[in-house]
């Protein structure tokens, strides 16, 4: 019996290339399976805008007013009389200041000179004679008895506001005043926090005495003077 395989024949002579080849094919079904993509479908729309009605709209009819032409300006007179001026006007004569020789020259002696006053101000801490405080007229330093009499009166007139008290409003008013040259008070103005406290620091000066007023150079003035008042809650 005859064996039916050729004994020359040699199956594993190109195994390793068909495998290196089978190799490659599945690597590369394998690869295009990884990087297989799908998307959904994209749905269209309409985005045109439909402007046929739009255009239909009709417009409506504008009558145009027409305005009447401004008239025509009055013609100009063609004849123009003359008025003749009968009034005589007296010219000015400017008379010349230059003196002659025959003229007389008169020497005056003396001229009287009227003295104007004038409402001077000058500050307290600066004047001569200050202004005087009643019961300060015996002192040797009246500047000083002045400053103590005016904390007495601020301390025995001071009466602290209720609705600033209520409201919680506290501070320090600063107050301006003028002693005139009568020794009277006057031109008195205030700067604080609160309006209720201004009222009540501008009562407080206008109960200050008459006063003997301030001089200067034996001449009595005005004399500006500022004190502070201190409203604060206790």
């Amino acid at each position: 019996m005859e064996p039916k395989k050729n004994p020359k024949a040699d199956l594993t002579k190109n195994s390793s290339m068909y495998f290196v080849i089978g190799l490659a094919v599945v690597m590369l079904i394998i690869w295009r399976a990884l990087e297989w993509r799908t998307y959904d479908e994209q749905t269209t729309y309409d985005t045109s805008l439909n402007v046929e009605d739009m255009l239909d709209e009709e417009v409506p009819m504008t009558e145009q007013i027409k305005t009447p032409p401004p008239p025509p300006p009055p013609a100009a007179p063609e004849i123009i009389t003359v008025v003749e001026d009968e009034v005589e006007v007296e010219e000015t004569v400017i008379k010349s200041t230059e003196t002659s020789q025959e003229e007389e020259i008169i020497e005056v002696d003396d001229i009287s000179v009227d003295e104007v006053e004038e409402d001077i101000d000058v500050p307290f801490a600066v004047i001569e004679d200050v202004p005087v405080f009643p019961g300060c007229e015996n002192e040797k330093d009246k500047r000083a008895c002045f400053n103590d009499m005016m904390q007495q009166h601020i301390r025995k007139n001071f009466r602290y506001p209720e609705i600033a008290q209520e409201m919680g409003v506290q501070g320090r008013v600063s107050v301006m005043f003028v002693i005139q040259k009568d020794g009277s008070i006057g031109n008195v103005r205030m700067r604080g926090p609160d309006q209720n406290l201004e009222k009540e620091a501008q009562r407080i000066i206008s109960k200050l005495p008459k006063m003997t007023p301030g001089k200067q150079r034996g001449r009595a003035v005005r004399v500006p003077f500022s004190i502070p008042i201190t409203f604060k809650l206790q």
